[in-house]
């Protein structure tokens, strides 16, 4: 089968060329890839945000995380699809680029960036937020900006490095969530749950009973837990023992946050004293809405533990998104879609691009640290960037199987329903998002088009 960068031979044995020609190295274990993709998703990601999704859903935060879960699937399964015959750095920016063409492919990337440098601020902001709760005489933004320079100085050392500390930061998320779910097993056996068992799926009844709208409405919102699975598939180049490894850790990924997703916020739910119409009422109060259930459940010591926990997290989550971000840049940079420097590399690490995400980054995140609103205004946005590259690659699997029968014989519901119904999940997502993020998602591809138009007058292939 030819690969998607047009040579006779296999996708992997075409990586490996491209990665000696380019400069990235092959150091990457399936372990890495998993624990990238971990880092960047964060095992108790569903902590910054279960206020707002619980308010926002009337309770069935839990039903949210399962829908939020499938629909995800979706997308990974393209994911796994494409990686599979397009090995290369990049990601989605790679896939529509083989798929759908060149165009489409910067248009993708350009979508892209604005999920991958904004995630990671977003990330950072939770360390400050949390730290801050933890030191209050230290403003949340100097701790903001005190993650990015030491995760970024990991990642300027390099990819297995970063991979190794990620790892060890990863084992403890892990088990600050196992002590999470056995006091809070302890507390429900011991006393009971504060809410109805089933609540946590059907919704508290407080706000007028179960609703469909906004329970997708809340869907639109968690994803943002889940983007980061897909940055594995950006690390296609420095991984050893070829894509299906990619492709498998993709899916794996996902379904091991799923299902810790879901299992932490059914519980956190039924020991929430409050109801999701008060949370709704309240909306300073949200953010701290998962600490003050388990502070008044269980104690105050499994309240700063997992506060320490999410700080620690959530700047590995930005080093992971960080690291991808710099990976889609140097992609874009070397097919010349963003200024040449940017596709260096200096001992198999792209430094000039992570450096340029870290900046940016940098900036989104201080700012937004220093606003009384800030989290709200990142996290509105940032999904956008990413449903939008989604729908561009379910398309792109269309593109390559069926449409240029790229992959050999075709599979209808591989190739075809499977995608379709994953665009299809996306769209709806993103029509359900609010006013201000879809604003900023056109305004982004606004630009992103003209920078199209600029790149073909000048004779860049479009």
């Amino acid at each position: 089968m030819a690969s998607a960068d047009g040579g006779s031979g296999a996708g992997a044995a075409g990586a490996s060329a491209g990665t000696e020609r380019d400069g990235l190295r092959r150091t990457l274990g399936f372990r890495d890839l998993v624990v990238y993709g971990l880092l960047f998703i964060a095992p108790m990601a569903p902590v910054g945000v279960y206020g707002a999704l619980d308010a926002r859903s009337h309770g069935a935060v839990a039903l949210v995380y399962l829908c939020a879960t499938v629909a995800m699937a979706f997308t990974a399964y393209s994911y796994a699809q494409m990686v599979r015959v397009v090995p290369r750095a990049g990601s989605v920016f790679a896939y529509a680029r083989a798929g759908l063409g060149r165009g489409t492919g910067f248009i993708a990337g350009w979508m892209a960036m604005l999920d991958y440098l904004l995630i990671p601020a977003v990330a950072y902001l939770f360390s400050g937020i949390a730290m801050n709760a933890l030191v209050p005489s230290v403003p949340s933004w100097v701790w903001t900006a005190l993650a990015v320079v030491v995760t970024t100085l990991l990642n300027l050392w390099g990819v297995r490095a970063a991979a190794r500390v990620g790892f060890a930061v990863l084992a403890m998320e892990v088990a600050v969530l196992l002590v999470f779910v056995a006091a809070a097993v302890v507390v429900l056996v011991q006393d009971g749950a504060a809410r109805d068992w089933w609540s946590p799926l059907t919704g508290d009844g407080t706000q007028g009973g179960f609703s469909l709208g906004a329970v997708l409405g809340a869907v639109s919102v968690a994803v943002l837990s889940y983007l980061g699975f897909d940055a594995i598939a950006s690390f296609a180049e420095e991984v050893t023992g070829g894509s299906r490894r990619v492709a498998r850790a993709v899916l794996l990924c996902l379904v091991l946050a799923g299902t810790l997703f879901v299992v932490q916020t059914y519980l956190v739910a039924l020991l929430e004293p409050v109801t999701s119409a008060e949370l709704a009422d309240r909306p300073e109060q949200q953010g701290s809405a998962f600490y003050d259930a388990v502070d008044a459940s269980v104690g105050t010591w499994l309240h700063d533990l997992v506060a320490v926990s999410k700080a620690v997290g959530a700047a590995f989550a930005a080093l992971a998104g960080q690291a991808a971000a710099g990976r889609l840049l140097f992609a874009m940079a070397r097919e010349r879609r963003l200024p040449k420097a940017l596709a260096r590399t200096d001992s198999g690490v792209p430094r000039v691009a992570l450096l340029s995400a870290a900046s940016v980054t940098m900036v989104a995140a201080v700012w937004a640290a220093d606003q009384a609103e800030g989290l709200d205004h990142l996290v509105s946005v940032v999904d956008i960037g990413a449903l939008t590259a989604f729908t561009l690659l379910h398309a792109s699997v269309v593109g390559w199987f069926v449409v240029k029968r790229g992959g050999g014989p075709v599979s209808w519901w591989r190739h075809l329903l499977l995608p379709v119904l994953g665009a299809a999940v996306t769209i709806a997502v993103i029509v359900e998002a609010s006013g201000a993020a879809q604003v900023v998602g056109l305004l982004w591809l606004a630009v992103g088009l003209v920078v199209l138009f600029v790149q073909r007058g000048r004779g860049i292939e479009g």
